[in-house]
């Protein structure tokens, strides 16, 4: 079956995943992990795409991007893999991929879901039980949402300067929706609209998105369609009719 094209759309928040191949590691040491991230702003910087969260796994990797063009996402995943991947396999003395196929992306409905995805990717690291605080994780974005330092990789979304009038305001509320965790329900969705390309939003969300794209973004009623039935006077008529 032929795979679907991805959509990406200037201006949008994307939730965009890339796993290593197999499951396997992408990064075997703190040297790897800064290499990928200086090359990940690099990129960012270059096809202009902001970065507002991420999270640096063992053999995956999270971002929550916005790109200025809708080729944006797209050119910076692919230099970024090239580079790295050259880099890594040189590093290492190995060859061959490194990556599970292409990157999957899925776009966010701003006002309702971008939040949420950004504590979705800063609280990876406590799911995988590598910490007990988010903010503790070297290779997230999650201290410098609270405050603790400044990422150069980061441009903070319009939606987290809501949070507050001041930083201090905005580290405590966000700190607050941390604490909250993610349900497991919450957490699937995330997963799987990325994983799956599919937009995340409200209905008029999704509505908006498709009167800009011929792709099929509303959800489809799942099993066979309704069978109408046919009123006796109609069956009557049927049966009168000459053939």
């Amino acid at each position: 079956m032929a795979r679907l094209p991805r959509l990406v759309l200037a201006g949008q928040a994307h939730h965009v995943i890339q796993r290593g191949n197999n499951r396997q590691a992408i990064v075997l040491s703190d040297v790897d992990r800064q290499q990928y991230l200086a090359q990940l702003r690099e990129c960012a910087a270059t096809f202009k795409v902001d970065i507002h969260a991420y999270v640096l796994m063992d053999n995956h990797v999270h971002l929550l991007a916005t790109p200025v063009s809708d080729q944006g996402i797209s050119q910076m995943m692919q230099a970024l893999g090239r580079r790295y991947v050259a880099w890594f396999n040189h590093k290492h003395g190995r060859s061959g991929t490194l990556w599970e196929g292409r990157f999957r992306a899925g776009l966010i409905d701003s006002e309702r879901h971008l939040m949420a995805c950004m504590r979705y990717i800063e609280l990876n690291p406590v799911r995988a039980g590598l910490c007990p605080d988010a903010s503790d994780y070297l290779w997230s974005s999650c201290a410098h949402h609270l405050g603790r330092r400044s990422d150069p990789l980061v441009h903070d979304h319009a939606m987290f300067w809501a949070m507050g009038n001041t930083p201090f305001e905005r580290e405590a509320n966000y700190r607050d929706l941390l604490n909250q965790g993610v349900a497991e329900a919450d957490r699937a969705q995330f997963h799987d609209a990325a994983m799956k390309g599919r937009p995340l939003g409200s209905p008029l969300f999704l509505k908006s998105l498709a009167e800009k794209t011929a792709l099929p973004l509303l959800p489809r009623p799942r099993g066979r369609p309704k069978l109408v039935p046919i009123a006796p006077e109609s069956i009557s008529k049927i049966d009168s009719d000459p053939i």
